[in-house]
């Protein structure tokens, strides 16, 4: 590639950030162009494409790119030292072709009208709100949880494998749209990540892959959670970037799910988000409600601390505060802490659709 032309796609990285940020101010243009224009064929080929293959490509096309950058930079240490500008020169070359790729391939979803909008709730919480919701939860998880279990300090055990919870989430995506189109999902590509002890070890419960249109799900992931996280997943194909989003999608898709495990699994997710935004505020008033919790329900929930701890780290928190700038450079200001602000759409959909 000639230096005119590698300086020339560099210097493109400016009026594409710029370009980004003015179409950002124009949801009803990403929706429309993007998101319900463009997207679904991007999406549809790469899952065409790749969705039969048993195992992740991105993943293999990321560990290659891995190789190729490390041993770039071992053989060309050197020039790297005598000629640093040049280096910095490619390194801003690479990030504007993957600016760019990234926000045709599945970015400018960030950027789209709220699911709120699509589902008519609000989008709105007060404390009333949040501690109604949290009782009806406790109620509808509790009641679950006994009906399969039969005993209220029992753990419930998903009886199905990480394979057979993919498909029941991808039928629990047809069912869905028999309500709602604009969650569809014909070619399904969801696969369990070769990265899942790193992706353990960084907090990582899946990802989606924004060049192959691939949805990655850590298999070390306890059974009880993966219904949620396979359908969270699934959310970030069909269009949905704002993890508060995909976590709503994650729990709709699940909790409408004809089989009794994943209703449990869902409605006790549910109950965690609204549990964890009450002990933000007041750690009395959550002890209180926990204390309403089954048995059983509380053993599931120490079953999860019990994984995210064995795998904690000095380098996890790096990691948050790197993809919590990220979400913030993507329309999330609130960055990590957005997965949180599911609740808010919880109250909003239960408000129209009781418990």
């Amino acid at each position: 590639m000639k230096n005119r032309l590698r300086n020339g796609i560099v210097i493109s990285l400016v009026p594409q950030f710029i370009l980004v940020q003015w179409l950002s101010g124009h949801p009803d243009w990403i929706e429309r162009y993007y998101s319900n224009g463009i997207y679904p064929f991007i999406s549809r080929f790469f899952r065409f494409l790749l969705g039969w293959i048993p195992f992740s490509v991105g993943e293999l096309i990321y560990s290659t790119l891995i190789f190729l950058a490390i041993r770039y930079i071992v053989r060309k240490r050197k020039s790297i030292r005598t000629k640093p500008w040049l280096f910095l020169r490619n390194v801003a070359l690479v990030l504007s072709v993957f600016y760019f790729t990234f926000h045709m391939m599945w970015g400018f979803n960030y950027y789209r009208q709220p699911i709120a909008e699509k589902l008519n709730i609000r989008d709105s919480i007060n404390q009333k709100d949040l501690l109604d919701l949290t009782a009806r939860l406790i109620k509808k998880t509790n009641t679950i949880q006994y009906k399969i279990t039969g005993d209220s300090t029992q753990m419930v055990r998903v009886p199905y494998n990480r394979t057979q919870i993919f498909d029941k989430t991808v039928q629990g995506y047809s069912d869905l749209q028999q309500d709602w189109s604009f969650l569809q999902y014909p070619l399904p590509s969801i696969k369990k990540s070769m990265y899942s002890t790193v992706s353990s070890y960084l907090g990582i419960g899946g990802y989606l892959n924004p060049f192959t249109n691939e949805a990655q799900v850590n298999a070390l992931t306890p059974v009880f959670r993966f219904p949620v996280i396979s359908g969270h997943e699934v959310g970030h194909q069909v269009g949905y970037s704002a993890e508060n989003e995909t976590n709503f999608i994650g729990y709709l898709v699940t909790v409408r799910n004809k089989d009794i495990y994943f209703q449990y699994s869902a409605y006790a997710y549910a109950l965690s988000y609204c549990l964890s935004t009450i002990a933000r505020e007041d750690e009395a008033e959550f002890k209180k409600w926990y204390a309403l919790v089954n048995e059983g329900t509380q053993k599931n929930y120490q079953e999860l601390r019990d994984h995210y701890d064995s795998y904690k780290n000095p380098f996890e928190p790096i990691f948050e505060s790197i993809f919590s700038a990220f979400l913030k450079a993507n329309n999330q200001k609130d960055g990590i802490q957005s997965y949180g602000r599911v609740v808010s759409l919880l109250v909003g959909y239960h408000e129209k659709y009781p418990l």
